[in-house]
């Protein structure tokens, strides 16, 4: 079951499942870098070292082990082209693309967010 209404109060058993859904979602796409690296992917292909420029922070070893779990999650696939050295691509798939909604949606709220707390933030008397 889904969450149709987010006005209504769902039934408990409807609430199990959509917290079920909830944690299969964040367990997949949860942590710190992988829907910036879906996001950087979805622009465009890119090669390893472009990924990292690209996604400000993230070290190697991070960024490798992370794009090898998008990679078993079928959100994100390895091109390895057999040239002098090897050159490797990483391409969104259409699975990645599923994700426009979300991505949008979580943009929205994360730019509302922001402008709450530094609204918030101006509006607090200075402490000494």
């Amino acid at each position: 079951m889904m969450i149709h209404d987010l006005d209504t109060i769902p039934d408990k058993e409807e609430c199990a499942s959509s917290l079920g859904n909830v944690l299969d979602a964040l367990y997949v796409l949860g942590g710190k870098w992988r829907l910036p690296l879906i996001l950087s992917l979805v622009q465009s292909p890119k090669r390893f070292n472009e990924i990292q420029h690209e996604v400000k922070g993230i070290s190697p070893k991070i960024l490798a082990k992370e794009l090898k779990d998008l990679e078993l999650n079928e959100f994100v696939k390895r091109h390895v082209y057999a040239t002098t050295p090897v050159t490797i691509i990483y391409e969104a798939t259409e699975h990645s693309r599923t994700l426009k909604n979300v991505l949008r949606e979580l943009s929205l709220w994360g730019e509302q967010h922001r402008e709450k707390i530094k609204k918030s933030m101006r509006s607090q008397p200075e402490s000494r």
